[in-house]
Parts: C-alpha cells; sequence; structure tokens
C-alpha cells in the first residue's frame, strides 16, 4: 500500500437543524456530540454550536459542525447568516405535536431560499424525534415518508431522549455527502443499544382490614 494511501483524509461538514422550538433539536445535538439528555426544556436564543470528529472509511476524518438554530429565529434577520455555507439541513419535529410537522414547509422553504447555491449541493433531511413516545404520536407514519418522498429528503427517527439511531443518523448523512459507502456492520456498529429505565416503587403495605367486634352474646 503507497503512503498516498495510507494519508489521513480531512473533511469539514456543517450541518444546521431547523424546526420549531421544543421540537428536540438542542437534545439531539447534546445527545451526539456529549452523549448527555437534558430533561428541563431551556429556549435556544439564535444558535448554539457543537463540533464532533468521526472517522469514515477510506481514511477520511470528518469534522462536523452542528448548528442548533432556536425554534424563534424563523423570519429574523439572522437566519440567513446561520444557514450560510451549511452541507446539510436537517428538519426536525416532535413526533407528539402535529404542528411542529406542519410547521416544517415554512422551515424548508426558508432553507431553500437562502441556501440556494448552484455550485453546492445541499443534503435535507426529514428527522422525526421522541420515537420513544410512539404511544403519544400525533404525526402518523405515512405522512412523515410521504412529506420526505414528496420533498426529495432522507428520512430518520430518533430518540434525543433514549439515543435511539441518533450516532446512525449522523453517520450516514455525513457519508452520503461525501459519497462514502458504508458497510451494514459499520452502520450497526453506531446503532446505540437502548437501556430502559428500571423505576423502582417503595412497597407499600395493605392496611390491615379494623377487626370485627363479635356481636355474640355468651350467657352463663
Amino acid at each position: 500500500m503507497s503512503d498516498s494511501e495510507d494519508e489521513v483524509k480531512s473533511k469539514n461538514l456543517k450541518l444546521v437543524l431547523i424546526g420549531d422550538g421544543s421540537s428536540g433539536k438542542t437534545s439531539i445535538s447534546t445527545r451526539y456530540s456529549q452523549d448527555q439528555f437534558e430533561r428541563q426544556y431551556n429556549q435556544t436564543l439564535g444558535i448554539d454550536f457543537f463540533m464532533k470528529r468521526i472517522n469514515l472509511p477510506n481514511h477520511t476524518q470528518v469534522t462536523l459542525s452542528v448548528h442548533d438554530i432556536g425554534g424563534q429565529t424563523l423570519g429574523g434577520p439572522m437566519l440567513d447568516k446561520y444557514l450560510y455555507g451549511a452541507d446539510a439541513v436537517l428538519l426536525v419535529y416532535d413526533i407528539t405535536n402535529y404542528s411542529s410537522f406542519e410547521n416544517l414547509d415554512d422551515w424548508y422553504q426558508t432553507a431553500l431560499k437562502f441556501c440556494n447555491n448552484p455550485s453546492k449541493n445541499i443534503f435535507y433531511a426529514l428527522v422525526a424525534n421522541k420515537c420513544d413516545l410512539e404511544h403519544l404520536r400525533a404525526v402518523k407514519h405515512e405522512k412523515h415518508v410521504r412529506y420526505a418522498k414528496e420533498k426529495s429528503m432522507q428520512s430518520f427517527l430518533v430518540s434525543a431522549k433514549s439515543g435511539e439511531s441518533v450516532n446512525t443518523m449522523f453517520l450516514q448523512i455525513a457519508a452520503q455527502i461525501l459519497n462514502i459507502p458504508l458497510s451494514r456492520i459499520q452502520v450497526e456498529d453506531e446503532h446505540r443499544v437502548i437501556k430502559a429505565e428500571i423505576v423502582k416503587f417503595k412497597e407499600v403495605k395493605p392496611p390491615k382490614p379494623p377487626s370485627k367486634k363479635s356481636s355474640i352474646c355468651s350467657i352463663q
């Protein structure tokens, strides 16, 4: 093998997460970059920024800069600057909140407006978050599939809370942008093993029934 084949190729990719507030963009970003999940919701003002370096086949090292845009910035004066230079735009919604899905088209049209660069092929992805709350689903999976197909987007279902499919999603997005094929083993290695939460309840003994007084009289 030649030295050129052993040489590590470094790439930088900018990924921007957009969508309504409380859809889980920050939770996805922190789960991926720090493997943490914050149960309390804190609204993102403006933009948050995370970085992570990953290794892909063919000696390719990729630095992902993940930009989490606050849900209140739609129509704001800085949105075009936040989206500038994006290699991928991830449209995130909460499967338990139908309005977050309905509003995706406004976000998508805005992204198309500001990311319209003929010399650059932007990668778009539809991301359904909170798949751990399937029993509370408000957006039918068929709607998700139909929307992704209509907009020619890649489709992902993730859970920032459990970490399910988060790492796999970012790995696949980076690989597809750079046209690097992944093996099934590589994808499965990134798939997070979900651990169920065990809730311990204190054992509460049932109260003893009150003793009944005998109503039988004894005659001596």
